[in-house]
């Protein structure tokens, strides 16, 4: 297969991706859009070996390794990816991106070696700066996998001096990045693979648990950015363009998630520097509040007229999609208004809700963004909370220096009723207390979020 065949089959495979992003931005065309990205992935890895095997420049010297990787990926990778639960996915995510951006590390470490004194400045450049982003993003996925997991406390972690810390180990990664562009050899390089790995250890830590998201997907950017630098590489204009993409999107979707907590980038990442101690006096068990039984929630219900779920991460835990589709429908059957409120970080990641009530077909144009929901909650009866809490916690607008201060919530509070679906009294994941638990007009609904829906199916039923 000639150069030319081999750069258009890559540039298809690059439109290919392209229509998978836009796909993916509409509910509608997820499907369709994940189906055209897998055959661009499927062309881009299946041309390599037949150009590679024409005498090119790229010679699968061991086909035999690189094939049993691909048969070992496929037996780790499948049935990860048909097993892992809803609530999980956004930990596979985090896995799944560290090991990319870990492994375009490893090739640009490699392809080093291997050019040896040939390598020109440009491509040592490239290649410290893939080790870099790509040690990062492996190390730093790393921490944001064992917060989601909660193998590690979710909230910041900081300690004495720990800005300075940071910033001096990014001063010595620099300054060995340029030891390794003037000295060159195998020594600078592989001590800049362990400082950036430290960097992106350091980097993470200070993160809060309901800010991970982000963190994710500024490290899904990262990843696509040395995949990108090691295109330049290995002279592979698929990765370039690939990694492109990704890096893009990343970003754009970095943005966008900042802005829906409310919040720049920078706070973010070292906001717990700077953030004031909270007031943690005052037990929430002393505190009275209001709760009713399915049959109580059933009748408040039968009286409504329009109604507005809010999805969360409990409902995600309780597997309850499917309930709460029974109980919308039922709902519609008796005439009342049913819309789902979907807040832009809901549960851990981008997109969670929506993809978790798409499982249970419910109809999109029922699924209503923040924007678009929050003006209707002032003529809503009754907002239903399943397993959301910082999303619609009234101290985002109210409490200045917690962590969720100016981001964006769900306004159920507008409503004339709120229905709060929980295990426990336990706060959410920012770890901080929930005023609208204690309001007049929020009844508590405690339990399993799948078994109390069945039991208001029932009882509704019955009315």
């Amino acid at each position: 297969m000639s150069r030319t065949i081999y750069d258009l089959i890559g540039l298809f495979a690059g439109i290919c991706f392209i229509l998978a992003l836009k796909g993916l931005s509409h509910p509608k065309t997820a499907r369709r859009g994940n189906k055209i990205g897998a055959v661009g992935a499927t062309i881009a890895t299946l041309v390599v070996f037949f150009y590679a095997n024409e005498g090119s420049s790229l010679p699968l010297n061991n086909l035999g390794w690189i094939l049993g990787a691909i048969a070992l990926g496929t037996l780790i990778g499948v049935p990860a990816a048909r097993k892992v639960q809803m609530t999980q996915m956004p930990q596979l995510v985090a896995l799944f991106n560290g090991v990319g951006g870990g492994a375009a590390a490893l090739v640009a470490i490699v392809e080093y070696l291997n050019l040896g004194d040939t390598a020109t400045t440009a491509e040592v450049i490239f290649t410290v700066f893939t080790v870099i982003v790509g040690c990062v993003s492996f190390s730093g996925s790393i921490i944001t996998f064992m917060k989601l997991q909660e193998l590690m406390t979710t909230r910041p972690v900081v300690f004495p001096g720990g800005r300075f810390v940071i910033a001096g180990t990014l001063v010595a990664v620099l300054g060995v990045s340029v030891w390794v562009v003037t000295a060159l050899g195998t020594t600078p390089l592989l001590v800049l693979a362990l400082l950036s790995l430290l960097f992106g250890i350091l980097f993470v830590l200070p993160v809060g648990g309901a800010d991970v998201p982000i963190v994710i997907s500024l490290l899904n950017a990262f990843t696509g950015l040395t995949v990108a630098a090691s295109g330049y590489v290995l002279d592979s204009v698929l990765l370039i363009i690939a990694g492109t993409l990704v890096g893009a999107s990343g970003t754009i979707l970095t943005r966008l998630m900042a802005e829906a907590m409310g919040r720049s980038l920078f706070g973010t990442l070292f906001g717990a520097f700077t953030a004031k101690p909270q007031d943690t006096s005052g037990v929430a068990e002393d505190r009275p509040v209001r709760s009713g039984s399915p049959d109580d929630v059933a009748i408040l219900l039968n009286y409504a007229r329009r109604v507005v779920i809010v999805p969360g991460f409990g409902l995600a835990v309780a597997q309850a999609q499917h309930t709460v589709r029974e109980l919308a429908d039922l709902m519609i059957s008796k005439g009342i208004d049913v819309a789902y409120g979907i807040h832009p970080v809901a549960g851990r990641m981008p997109g969670h809700m929506n993809v978790l009530l798409a499982e249970a077909n419910v109809p999109y144009d029922q699924l209503l963004e923040m924007d678009e929901v929050n003006p209707t909650f002032g003529q809503t009866d009754v907002a239903i909370v399943i397993g959301a809490n910082d999303v619609v916690n009234p101290a985002a607008k109210n409490s200045p220096g917690c962590p969720i201060y100016g981001m964006p919530i769900l306004e159920v509070s507008n409503a004339a009723n709120v229905i709060f679906l929980k295990r426990s009294m336990r706060p959410g994941f920012a770890g901080i207390e929930n005023e609208l638990l204690y309001d007049p007009k929020t009844m508590l609904l405690f339990g399993d979020a799948k078994a109390s829906l069945t039991k208001v199916v029932g009882a509704l039923k019955a009315l």
